[in-house]
């Protein structure tokens, strides 16, 4: 029963963000590089299957079966995933992440989780300098770019524009915590 709670929540969050995020898109506006002006190719598999099929988001696909939430991130979409790799999910404090991934920290792991998720196909020539973005979890995620790097928070995305069937992923060198954690 709070698997489905959680999984309604998180889809009526992902509905009221989508239509907050469309009226942000619209306001962005595309320079010549922006990935609306460009045929890209989509990998044919969705967000967890790539996640999975990488090797370096092995941590981050435990998370999110450990949080119930792979189900949500197989489904339509379109979202826009900040992953950490493996590496970021290492550079947290010793146990963090075996204490995480508990069954009695699993509402704090969802929030973690959906910290890095926002709603929508955003690349990363869609994110523009100061701009912030509401996550699915629903506190702001900050950005900062330049000509050679994005960041979110104070996460710097590694890999970027990792196109799904479902959505697109940007790896991150750190794991962001909500504001409220």
């Amino acid at each position: 029963m709070k698997r489905v709670n959680l999984l309604g929540k998180l889809l009526i969050t992902s509905i009221i963000f989508s239509v907050g995020f469309t009226s942000l898109s619209a306001q962005c506006s595309h320079s010549s590089k922006t990935a609306h002006h460009h045929k890209y190719e989509t990998n044919k598999a969705d967000i967890v299957d790539l996640a999975v099929s990488d090797g370096q988001l092995s941590t981050l696909v435990a998370a999110l079966k450990a949080a119930d939430l792979t189900e949500v991130l197989d489904g339509q979409g379109p979202f826009t995933v900040f992953a950490p790799t493996d590496a970021a999910f290492a550079a947290l404090p010793e146990g963090t992440i075996d204490e995480l991934l508990k069954p009695e920290n699993k509402d704090k792991l969802v929030k973690i989780l959906t910290y890095h998720v926002i709603p929508g196909r955003v690349e990363s020539t869609d994110l523009k300098d100061g701009q912030t973005v509401a996550s699915v979890e629903g506190s702001n995620i900050m950005v900062e770019t330049n000509s050679k790097v994005v960041k979110i928070n104070d996460a710097l995305v590694v890999k970027a524009d990792q196109r799904a069937t479902n959505g697109v992923i940007h790896f991150i060198d750190r794991v962001i915590i909500p504001p409220n954690i």
